[in-house]
């Protein structure tokens, strides 16, 4: 059933194809059957044997008698070359229906892949939620391709079965006692068939979750390989799965084991049935001597062309079963009728006119009873900022999500300028939007690929602008490539200020005219928040903003304060109205500010934590670097990757160095902005010390990424210098973290 709902689904648009690839395969089978025919008599006049044909069935007689007419000189010579040249178009035809039926296998493994691709770009966020992201690889790679491979396998079965009726109707008219006896006799083949058939079907269920074990295995420890590493549980994670590739493989050798046995018991069976069957023939054909070895002769070679034809449905009869697991994967897969879609409105969203209001929202997430959002009514003036506060759990992040349409509420409704968001082309209402959130994500592409994403047509110098309006074009400056930089798996390479920054220049880039900032600031330290919200700051200027943000500091300048507990808004106002209620945001903000420490120790706190982060990369650095230098590298590849890591590691302490560099300057205007003149000297002198030990710390780590780019890129081939530019790198890290101490002293005194 479910391969019948994905034929009509998905080859539908190739009836063409789909009846070429049957009518070229009738007319193999056609071509097959007469060549086969023509052999045993144009054999038997070769070698000189007369060949009486009056008693023998008509369809042979017929067959001959049109070369009756030809000359008795040259009879054999033309019969041989109708046998030729039969054969030769039945190949023809073969081979072209072969490439039809698996140029439809591939049309159709296209088309099931990219409607599951477009399913999950369309498919409600919810859906995300509850289906694993292995899970959903694995359908859309391996599942989809065995499941267009068991349709596939439906032509092949239907050609086969046609080629099979042409080779028995040939048989029945040449014998039908015979050919009842030999149904009679394969039967018993069919039905020994049939069991490793079923059996196929149970291995390949099997087969079918093992690989979607194995892909959700995979993938998770891919994507927490930080978590693994930091608890040590690499040896742990590679049992686990280890052990489901060796089930795995277990399970397809038991299935190998099942459909390879299908050939050797059909050979078996095959020839005891042809010996039964010669011996029958004594019997049947007992008054018709002078034809008995003419005939029984063509039948045997019809029949032993239909053999191998049976033993090759009966295999794919076996595969068709062993991917019939995947057929029901990918019909679930691919049904849109148990899936959330967004219902899409008819209105282009163009422009915010007056501003954004939320009327009675109440919200409970799909399959769960409980309200997250309990009445909530708030307005958002357009060129305004809206700041959501409270305890976790309060609702503000769920706000955020019903303002893009990532979710619907199911009471109440958002309207911009009185009209319902439902109302909206979601997509166009989407693209006026820019969502800046904690967990940011980033491409594995280059930093200016990043940025324009969602505006793919934006200049280099409006790139530029924007990267300068958040910050963040001093440190993209510094990278190795510049804005061609890649960056990583999720922008792994960078620090957590510096990819923040990069979405706020991302935002900048699309222009959006509302702004989203769900904890925009909340994962970083003090000093990239600082420059991160000086980026926020910008970019929500002259925009209408909603701001969710656990830090009251964050929120301050806010037009409007709204405190939530429970799914409820309980105050609303500005930061010094809340303050003079004395109600649950006062609280929260005494909560917050009471025991705040001195603005000079957090000021340190975050230069040690800087320096533990460069002491922490100089170790592996050389660690790494010892490895090469004491030869204790297995191969070629093993030293190739030491040298890449140590790069790595040169290259993130240049990028803290630049974080380092800008929390200086800060500190720096912070300071003199709020002391007296007769002390701005002092505070000047203070950090000259600091700006000094980051030159001289830039100045080693330019000589240590050139010379292990030149080791990288195979630029030194003599094996001494290769030594000498690993020792100099070496010495180089060592004096670096010997500095370190100097530094930390400096941040002391």
């Amino acid at each position: 059933m479910s391969t019948r709902k994905l034929l009509l689904r998905f080859a539908k648009p190739y009836p063409g194809l789909i009846l070429l690839t049957i009518l070229l395969g009738f007319s193999g089978a056609l071509f097959n059957g007469i060549s086969t025919a023509l052999i045993v008599p144009v054999v038997l006049k070769i070698v000189g044997q007369e060949v009486d044909l009056t008693s023998a069935p008509p369809i042979l007689s017929k067959m001959i008698s049109p070369f009756d007419n030809a000359p008795e000189n040259y009879r054999i010579g033309i019969m041989a070359g109708a046998i030729i040249f039969t054969i030769i178009l039945k190949n023809l035809a073969t081979y072209a229906s072969a490439l039809a039926s698996s140029s439809l296998t591939r049309k159709l493994t296209a088309d099931m892949r990219e409607a599951g691709l477009k399913l999950l770009l369309e498919i409600d966020i919810d859906y995300y939620a509850k289906t694993k992201v292995g899970d959903l690889i694995n359908r859309l790679g391996g599942e989809i391709g065995r499941a267009a491979s068991a349709v596939g396998s439906t032509v092949k079965i239907v050609i086969l079965g046609i080629t099979i009726l042409v080779f028995v109707g040939l048989l029945l008219s040449i014998s039908w006692q015979l050919t009842i006896a030999a149904t009679l006799l394969l039967s018993l083949v069919t039905l020994v068939n049939q069991y490793t058939i079923s059996r196929s079907k149970i291995f390949g269920k099997m087969l079918s979750e093992m690989s979607k074990a194995y892909s959700i295995s995979v993938l998770e420890t891919l994507n927490g390989i930080r978590l693994v590493k930091a608890t040590g549980n690499e040896e742990k994670e590679f049992q686990r799965i280890k052990k489901l590739i060796r089930d795995r493989e277990k399970a397809d050798f038991q299935s190998q084991v099942n459909s390879e046995a299908i050939t050797p018991i059909g050979e078996v069976m095959g020839i005891t049935a042809l010996l039964m069957i010669v011996i029958l023939s004594k019997t049947f054909f007992a008054n018709e001597v002078s034809s008995l070895s003419t005939v029984l002769l063509t039948y045997l070679l019809v029949l032993l062309r239909v053999l191998p034809l049976l033993s090759q449905l009966n295999t794919i009869r076996s595969n068709f079963a062993s991917t019939a697991a995947s057929v029901d994967v990918a019909n679930e897969f691919l049904s849109l009728d148990d899936k959330p879609f967004m219902g899409n409105g008819k209105l282009t969203y163009t422009k915010l006119q007056e501003g954004v209001s939320f009327n009675s929202l109440c919200f409970a997430y799909p399959g769960h009873e409980k309200l997250v959002l309990k009445d909530v009514n708030l307005y958002l003036p357009r060129g305004t900022t809206l700041a959501l506060v409270g305890g976790s759990g309060a609702g503000k992040s769920t706000i955020a999500d019903l303002l893009p349409r990532f979710y619907d509420p199911i009471a109440g409704a958002i309207t911009i300028d009185g009209i319902d968001l439902r109302q909206f082309d979601v997509v166009s209402l989407r693209r006026r939007m820019g969502i800046v959130s904690q967990d940011t994500f980033l491409f594995n592409d280059s930093v200016k690929n990043n940025i324009a994403y969602g505006c793919p047509e934006a200049s280099d110098d409006e790139i530029i602008t924007a990267t300068k309006r958040a910050n963040a074009y001093e440190f993209i400056s510094k990278l190795p490539q510049g804005f061609d930089t890649l960056i990583g798996d999720r922008g792994v390479m960078l620090s957590g200020g510096q990819r923040q920054r990069l979405a706020i220049a991302r935002a900048l880039v699309q222009n959006p005219e509302i702004l989203i900032l769900d904890e925009a600031t909340s994962a970083l330290d003090t000093v990239s928040e600082r420059l991160v919200q000086a980026a926020l700051d910008e970019l929500s200027r002259d925009r209408t903003t909603l701001v969710i943000a656990h830090r009251l500091s964050t929120v301050q300048k806010a037009d409007q304060i709204a405190v939530l507990d429970q799914g409820r808004v309980v105050e609303v106002g500005t930061h010094e109205q809340l303050l003079q209620k004395g109600g649950y945001y006062s609280r929260l903000y005494s909560m917050q500010f009471a025991e705040r420490p001195e603005t000079v120790t957090k000021q340190n706190q975050s230069l040690l934590r800087i320096s533990h982060e460069i002491r922490t990369q100089l170790n592996s650095m050389i660690g790494f670097l010892r490895l090469l230098l004491d030869d204790l590298v297995d191969d070629a590849q093993e030293r190739q990757e030491l040298i890449e890591d140590s790069y790595k590691s040169a290259w993130r302490i240049l990028n803290t160095i630049d974080i380092f560099d800008d929390v200086i300057n800060s500190q720096i205007r912070g300071q003199i902005l709020s002391i007296s003149d007769q002390n701005q000297n002092v505070i000047s002198s203070h950090y000259q010390n600091f700006n000094q030990i980051s030159a001289e710390f830039r100045t080693s780590l330019n000589l240590i990424l050139s010379s292990l780019r030149s080791l990288s890129d195979n630029l030194i081939y003599s094996l001494e210098e290769q030594i000498q530019f690993l020792s100099e790198t070496y010495e180089s890290a060592i004096y670096l973290i010997n500095n370190l101490e100097k530094f930390e002293d400096s941040i002391n005194a």
